[in-house]
């Protein structure tokens, strides 16, 4: 069986011009990534993560709130000429924990993951605590134990729970 392109239809491309009107129609890309099973509504902090704001004419679709079978509603970001690094996965992690990553060249899905979340975060979020050290003007790195649900300080011991997207440093 092939693998599928981050689409809901099928892996063999399926025909946007008839078939079932019910599979969500989205064009291929090339190559790149597909950023799949994104929980609803997340879809625009993940292109924030990704640095990704249109202005360098980047190529990519956004499917929002669109029905899932594994999410009751979810997202999908497709973005042409891109591969994400390991450090993007681990950040994205944070607020799509049920994401899958294809990577696409050519066409063909060529790799397909679920992320992984990470034990630490490092440098990569600010610590919402004015008090904490890492808000200072001292030189230290923030660094955070990612929990089932949130992520602590590991200097201050503040724990947050949601709103993680509006804390990552991009």
């Amino acid at each position: 069986m092939a693998m599928s392109d981050g689409r809901d239809e099928p892996a063999n491309g399926g025909d946007s011009q008839g078939g079932d009107d019910h599979q969500l129609r989205v064009s291929k890309i090339r190559s790149g990534t597909v950023i799949d099973h994104v929980r609803g509504g997340q879809a625009l902090n993940v292109l924030a993560i990704l640095g990704i704001d249109g202005s360098e004419g980047e190529e990519l679709s956004v499917g929002m709130n669109v029905p899932s079978d594994r999410l009751a509603r979810k997202d999908i970001v497709k973005v042409e000429g891109r591969e994400l690094s390991q450090d993007e996965v681990d950040v994205l992690s944070l607020i799509a924990p049920d994401a899958t990553i294809n990577i696409v060249r050519d066409y063909e899905v060529i790799e397909k993951h679920r992320v992984d979340r990470p034990e630490i975060v490092d440098d990569v979020l600010s610590c919402p605590n004015t008090g904490c050290i890492t808000t200072g003007d001292e030189p230290v790195t923030s660094q955070f134990e990612v929990l089932d649900d949130g992520v602590r300080c590991a200097y201050c011991g503040t724990i947050v729970r949601e709103e993680i997207a509006s804390l990552i440093d991009t």
